[in-house]
């Protein structure tokens, strides 16, 4: 079986997307690198490409057309590690906000302590944010307790993109029933492992927003977060979860 495999979604990521994916493959822990790309304009996907030619059997693309949001850019990477067999999945950023290093880290969250979803968190120790406005970071965090208050779900990070899943996870929640496309989409996926009654861990770490390129965050993905949370809710009042 395959062992570790990091989803990075991308969409006019040329800036970064080299040394993301160099950064990776040079950690102690052998990753391979899944880039899921929205048809960049700026040539994400062809420097993908060139790439291959060096990291061979540890780079892989799966080019879509259009932008189509990133929780199918992560679905369907979720689908793609079950069917390639790898043990450990992990969601990513391409911009560096998320530290490769920290990948490690949830690698042994998993591998070695046993968990089934390790959480990369801002919030279990405080407020681990850095170049992000005191706005965005506020409503980061009390997003993360509004959930927790609305859902009862125990983690202190709840919109977090930064996770390691065992892949047993991921079989289990049915990917095709999804409702939830940007930050909805991490919530929901973190509600289901709860719910599922897999085993949790949140890694504190520190966010750093990007230098380079352009963010995707929209007033959509937020207004789809707060009425997410409450249908979520709703919804598992008459749901039973083996």
């Amino acid at each position: 079986m395959k062992e570790n495999l990091v989803i990075i979604p991308t969409y006019n990521e040329i800036e970064n997307i080299e040394a993301i994916i160099k950064a990776v493959m040079e950690l102690e822990v052998e990753f391979h690198v899944l880039i899921v790309d929205d048809g960049s304009p700026d040539g994400t996907a062809a420097k993908v490409k060139n790439l291959q030619k060096v990291f061979d059997k540890r780079l892989h693309l799966i080019e879509r057309e259009g932008k189509l949001g990133l929780g199918t850019a992560y679905i369907r990477g979720f689908q793609y590690a079950i069917e390639q067999g790898y043990e450990f999945v992990y969601e990513m950023d391409a911009d560096f906000s998320h530290n490769p290093k920290d990948l490690v880290r949830l690698h042994d969250a998993c591998a070695r302590q046993g968990n089934d979803l390790a959480i990369g968190s801002r919030y279990v120790t405080g407020v681990n944010v850095v170049n992000w406005p005191m706005s965005r970071v506020l409503m980061s965090y009390f997003a993360s307790k509004y959930v927790k208050f609305i859902t009862g779900l125990p983690v202190n990070d709840a919109t977090a993109g930064f996770k390691c899943y065992r892949i047993s996870v991921l079989k289990k929640i049915n990917l095709d029933k999804i409702n939830f496309v940007g930050y909805a989409f991490q919530i929901e996926m973190k509600f289901l492992t709860w719910k599922y009654g897999f085993k949790i861990i949140e890694v504190p770490i520190i966010f750093t927003d990007r230098t380079l390129g352009t963010s995707k965050m929209s007033s959509g993905i937020f207004k789809e977060a707060f009425f997410g949370v409450m249908k979520l809710r709703l919804g598992s009042m008459f749901k039973k979860y083996a």
